[in-house]
């Protein structure tokens, strides 16, 4: 089994090293379903981590149609991620009429050449799943993240199931979303996964002593004197749940 931490911070990459993940994937902006982190903080996971570190290459929040501009600020970030000594990238092109961009998915494995690829949740969004299985793996994908087309991986069982089976040893189909102490040992039994992404956060408060409660950063719905991070204990608690 391999069990991979969705981490949002160098904190939370240590957290699930310390608990027994194999591997992180190291995202910012996870508000927003994840986005590239900074090339400081990258380089600070690799210094400190001795498990795999993959990194998010996404430049935004929101669809997966993305400009040219946004292309290349993609390539460009592979690169650097390569010099940074990381060991794979997760990134996933759309079309505008929902499937797999072939064209641009293959200029970003070119670029990615020599580093493991996941082909991340965009899959999710995908109108033919099981054609899109199909193009990912002859454009050569190690692994495919995926809830099963579902808001969560337990609610995607079924689909998942289908997707494991259909791609054999041909590609790895990585459950993820909403994975926990309480469901991993069903959703391995019921799909035949061998790999899974989970977070394993827990809410910290800001030891700050004082703040203008009249003055936000971002928006007002937003606790901004609370930051969810990963645990150790919680990443612990979910693979000993399953082995």
């Amino acid at each position: 089994m391999v069990f991979e931490v969705c981490a949002n911070s160098v904190e939370s990459c240590l957290a699930a090293q310390g608990g027994g993940a194999q591997r992180v994937e190291l995202c910012a902006g996870i508000s927003e379903g994840g986005t590239t982190p900074s090339y400081g903080e990258v380089l600070t996971a690799r210094e400190l981590l001795d498990i795999k570190l993959h990194i998010i290459i996404r430049p935004r929040g929101g669809d997966f149609l993305y400009s040219e501009t946004e292309i290349r600020i993609m390539e460009r970030d592979i690169h650097w991620a390569r010099e940074a000594g990381v060991d794979g990238v997760v990134f996933g092109c759309l079309t505008r009429e929902g499937n797999i961009d072939i064209p641009l998915t293959n200029r970003l494995m070119q670029a990615s050449k020599g580093l493991s690829v996941t082909f991340h949740r965009a899959f999710d969004q995908c109108r033919e799943p099981f054609q899109a299985l199909e193009q990912l793996i002859d454009l050569g994908c190690n692994r495919i993240l995926t809830s099963g087309q579902q808001p969560t991986a337990e609610q995607g069982i079924p689909l998942l199931k289908q997707l494991i089976d259909r791609a054999g040893d041909r590609t790895i189909i990585l459950p993820g979303s909403g994975i926990n102490e309480t469901n991993i040992k069903r959703i391995a039994q019921e799909t035949g996964a061998t790999e899974f992404h989970f977070s394993a956060r827990e809410a910290v408060k800001s030891e700050m002593e004082y703040y203008n409660p009249n003055i936000y950063m971002g928006t007002s719905s937003y606790d901004e004197y609370t930051r969810n991070v990963t645990t150790a204990q919680r990443v612990r608690q979910t693979i000993v749940t399953l082995l």
